[in-house]
């Protein structure tokens, strides 16, 4: 797996939930914006602070996380 630098997790900040550099913006937030969508320019352009590779990288964790998921069908 590709290091996930941007992608940091702090018990103080925002409940422990997965963040970017440490702000309180979270992994969901972003892929809440996209899943609902919103495209990552519209992402950027409503957190200025944020950088295309902070955006690209919460996905790529989003991805991470799911693939390690087992579903369960009837």
């Amino acid at each position: 797996m590709e290091r996930l630098d941007r992608i940091t997790i702090n018990p103080n900040i925002c409940l422990g939930q997965p963040t970017i550099r440490g702000m309180r913006i979270t992994v969901s937030v972003i892929l809440k914006m996209l899943a609902g969508g919103k495209f990552i320019q519209d992402v950027l352009d409503a957190y200025p602070e944020l950088e295309l590779e902070d955006v690209q990288q919460a996905i790529k964790y989003a991805a991470w996380v799911v693939s390690d998921q087992m579903v369960l069908t009837a």
